[in-house]
């Protein structure tokens, strides 16, 4: 497709590689940090397309106990509701008083069309991962235990939603932070841990251990347990634009992990057998995640779409390629086996390391065995997005 964008944004789009710029589909390997609130959109896949097919066409559809999504769904649905495409799906599923298995599955088959999602270079199969809710040891308060701080979003921190300048950049925000009268890119990793007075003020909490801290950034949400017996959850804030790099890659490159261990636990694993080489290697991923406080009441951490996610039923998703909150059937394996998982799930988060159209982040839910699935999930699958009756695809637009 040829540039159709005027010579001011295309010299903005230029000055912007000194910052940072992603779309707002901001990310245990894939980056899960940047799941910020944002508003739900119907979206138009710009990097695969929807077919249209029939129900049986979708794998293992027809064994798949669809009650457990419902709850889910209708999480989609509180912030899916006001857009037209969607209402009457939704109005109608809000209707139905404890629906059986067989009233979801007629529900789905009347209201909705599936399209099987196909990447850019007209494969089917894609890359499925996992992420989950951490449980980390803290404190409000620094001390000998406590000295690895958690940060609110600074107020140094420049965000710029370009598309309020530029229609034609709709979806991309800069970050930064002024130096003099100029944005430049704002603190790295690197520098946010090697010089904290940068961020002096901001701390929102402080853990006792440096590894789970980092993945909880890529987590994007968690919770932490006080001595007090107080059990805090956080979600992501911000954060500081950067790209995001995988550690874990870095590793096996460096020959300081084979491939097969390069997983979550592993790099956990060769960062206690290296407290001396951690600090360096975690460095080496620029971004850096700020964090808020959440309410104790929520049932899961917040994804993107706005709404609670649900485990075992929530995917992070890359919206340029599947819409926000729409109901995703995911054909894959468990992790590390070839035992079939075939579920219906709601595309309702997304991930800075979640980008292509067959492409999803597991949210496995909360704590250690969450965490096991979750580290260890690199598997293959297909995914069909099930679209109300009367969506028409949008073309694909090549890159």
């Amino acid at each position: 497709m040829k540039n159709q964008f005027s010579f001011p944004v295309m010299l903005l789009v230029t000055l912007l590689n000194a910052c940072s710029t992603d779309t707002v589909t901001p990310t245990v390997m894939p980056d899960k940090s940047p799941a910020s609130v944002i508003s739900p959109s119907t979206g138009s896949p710009t990097i695969s397309t929807l077919k249209a097919t029939t129900w049986s066409a979708l794998t293992g559809w027809e064994k798949d106990d669809l009650l457990p999504a419902w709850p889910a769904f209708l999480q989609s649905c509180v912030a899916l509701n006001k857009q037209i495409l969607w209402k009457k799906a939704c109005t109608t599923a809000v209707s139905m008083q404890q629906p059986s298995n067989t009233m979801v599955r007629h529900f789905f088959e009347t209201h909705f069309i599936p399209h099987q999602v196909i990447n850019a270079d007209g494969s089917d199969d894609g890359l499925v991962t996992g992420y989950y809710e951490p449980l980390l040891q803290g404190s409000r308060k620094p001390s000998a235990r406590y000295r690895y701080p958690l940060y609110a979003t600074p107020d140094s921190l420049l965000i710029v939603e370009l598309g309020e300048i530029y229609p034609e950049l709709k979806g991309l925000k800069l970050r930064g932070r002024l130096q003099e009268r100029k944005i430049v890119p704002y603190y790295s990793r690197a520098e946010i841990m090697n010089n904290p007075e940068k961020l002096q003020g901001h701390e929102l909490l402080w853990v006792d251990d440096e590894i789970e801290l980092f993945f909880l950034q890529i987590q994007g949400s968690g919770r932490i347990a006080l001595d007090n017996g107080e059990t805090l959850k956080i979600g992501y804030a911000e954060q500081n634009g950067h790209p995001y790099n995988s550690i874990g890659k870095l590793l096996v490159q460096r020959g300081e992990l084979p491939l097969e261990k390069a997983s979550m636990q592993g790099i956990k694993q060769w960062g206690q057998r290296n407290p001396d080489k951690l600090a360096e290697l975690l460095q080496q991923n620029a971004r850096f995640v700020f964090f808020r406080e959440l309410p104790a009441d929520l049932s899961g951490p917040l994804g993107a779409l706005g709404v609670p996610l649900t485990a075992g039923r929530s995917l992070a998703i890359d919206p340029r390629a599947i819409p926000q909150g729409a109901p995703t059937f995911l054909a894959t394996t468990w992790p590390n086996s070839n035992k079939q998982l075939h579920r219906l799930m709601m595309a309702q988060d997304t991930g800075g390391a979640i980008k292509g159209g067959v492409r999803a982040d597991f949210f496995w839910g909360f704590g250690s065995e969450a965490g096991k699935q979750a580290g260890k999930m690199k598997q293959k699958g297909k995914m069909w997005v099930l679209m109300p009756q009367g969506y028409t695809p949008p073309k694909l637009v090549q890159q």
